[in-house]
């Protein structure tokens, strides 16, 4: 049997963007997997946008992100993103409002779900 991977997940490099900006959403992210350092990559990574921290992300809520390697940082060596604005195609579109946002990583067979921070577009 494989040893689980531990995900840890940081805060977000920003909160808030305006609604005529297009952006990566960057989250930090560390995994291990029996006490090693474990390359999420191949990972499938999804995000969700939510009007409030009690709703529970559906099925097509979620959006596919990305990953990039962050070899300066010995804490989160990587970063999961996602595009999020109005002015690229495959951004997610977000209104003018402060959401909720949700990250997913879909390993085998662990496939964590975490709050990773609010986002404002003004």
């Amino acid at each position: 049997m494989t040893a689980a991977v531990v995900f840890t997940f940081g805060t977000p490099y920003f909160t808030g963007m305006s609604h005529l900006s297009t952006l990566d959403y960057l989250v930090p992210v560390n995994a291990t997997q029996a006490g090693a350092a474990y390359n999420p990559t191949a990972d499938p990574v999804a995000f969700a946008f939510a009007a409030t921290a009690t709703y529970v992300p559906q099925s097509g809520d979620w959006i596919s992100g990305g990953w990039d390697a962050n070899p300066s940082s010995v804490l989160y060596p990587y970063n999961a993103k996602i595009l999020v604005g109005a002015g690229a195609s495959g951004a997610a579109v977000l209104g003018i409002s402060t959401c909720i946002v949700y990250m997913r990583v879909t390993d085998n067979p662990e496939i964590p779900v975490g709050i990773v921070g609010q986002f404002q577009v003004s």
